[in-house]
């Protein structure tokens, strides 16, 4: 083993933990007195409803340092373990890189109606948000990389947000858009990559930390545990060791990194599940466009259908609320005739999304 990964934590993290001390140690440490944990608890209810083994884990913190999980995803992403950082989930990945790397009244850009959670963090951490608007065209919604670039240059931005694939259109840029994107950042900037979506594109590519890039990826889609909070940034050390002394410690739970871990260990029902999502995503297609539908290409698990206006939109989205289906519909004006469909089983039952055909063929 190591040292650089048994000091990751390093002197600045005011609880390092039981497991990394265990590591450091080299050996088991079973008498706790210490942690202010409640390890008598007995759990009687708890136990009988989700079972002993999260019983037992819920008693505890997680380890800081998810050195296990780490480890495994290492080994499947072919990525070292020093350019790996868990937390709890993508959106606390957002909030972290903006404590990281944007002083209050920083400049940051993004595309104007993306995922709003990252507008939501930076206005409430004191950024100074500029919006682009979308490319636009015949089977075309996608962020436009160069007005992003220019909207950089022009605004000294210190941090450019992007999701690829995107939400909610879709839209994957290749490897090289992306490596374009970050060898014309301005210097001060960089690029934060969203990846949420990732193992649902056809060229999933390699894992490399980039330079100036941190890049966030979740356990909350392609592996189905969104209740559970836990996702991971790629990006170099050296930009990790700066997060890992602002980040909150413990937000990470026993029992999320235990499930993560045995979804990794099993990772051939995510490939499974991913294969079903992609075959429901393309019968959806298929479906729609029989429907007179502008579907757009996804490469996600979910399917953004363009409207002709944001009226359009907003009547198809309430009369679906009113058979109590929900499809969303993004909250930015900039998006307003856009509904996004999730590609579950669900969505192709018969007359499931009647209300829409309707529309269409109306």
């Amino acid at each position: 083993m190591r040292a650089s990964h048994l000091d990751r934590e390093g002197p600045d993290n005011p609880f390092p933990g039981h497991k990394a001390l265990e590591r450091r140690l080299g050996r088991a440490l079973p008498h706790q007195l210490g942690s202010n944990e409640s390890l008598d608890m007995p759990h009687r209810a708890l136990s009988e409803a989700l079972g002993a083994p999260v019983a037992e884990l819920a008693r505890t913190y997680g380890d800081t340092q998810a050195f296990d999980l780490r480890q495994q995803l290492a080994e499947r992403l072919n990525t070292p373990f020093e350019a790996l950082l868990v937390d709890a989930g993508a959106d606390s990945l957002i909030a972290l890189t903006l404590r990281t790397l944007c002083d209050t009244g920083a400049t940051v850009v993004t595309s104007a109606g993306t995922y709003p959670t990252f507008r939501y963090f930076a206005e409430g951490h004191g950024c100074r948000l500029v919006e682009v608007a979308y490319q636009e065209a015949p089977g075309v919604l996608a962020p436009d990389v160069e007005a992003l670039l220019q909207a950089a240059w022009l605004h000294n931005a210190r941090l450019l947000y992007l999701v690829n694939p995107d939400n909610p259109s879709g839209h994957c840029l290749t490897e090289a858009d992306i490596a374009y994107l970050v060898d014309n950042l301005p210097p001060t900037c960089h690029l934060l990559l969203d990846e949420a979506y990732h193992e649902f594109r056809s060229d999933q590519g390699d894992s490399t930390p980039m330079q100036g890039v941190v890049r966030l990826r979740t356990f909350s889609k392609a592996h189905g545990l969104a209740g559970l909070r836990i996702g991971y940034a790629i990006a170099a050390p050296e930009l990790l060791e700066v997060m890992y002394k602002v980040r909150i410690h413990n937000a990470v739970s026993s029992v999320s990194l235990a499930a993560a871990g045995v979804v990794l260990a099993h990772y051939d029902e995510v490939e499974q599940h991913v294969q079903d999502v992609i075959d429901r995503r393309e019968q959806l297609t298929a479906q729609l466009l029989e429907w007179g539908s502008d579907v757009l290409p996804s490469a996600t698990n979910f399917l953004a259908v363009r409207l002709p206006d944001a009226d359009r939109a907003f009547e198809v989205q309430q009369t679906l609320l009113a058979e109590d289906i929900i499809v969303h519909r993004p909250p930015h004006p900039a998006l307003g005739h856009v509904l996004r469909i999730s590609a579950v089983e669900n969505a192709l039952t018969p007359d499931r999304l009647a209300a829409l055909k309707n529309v269409l063929q109306g």
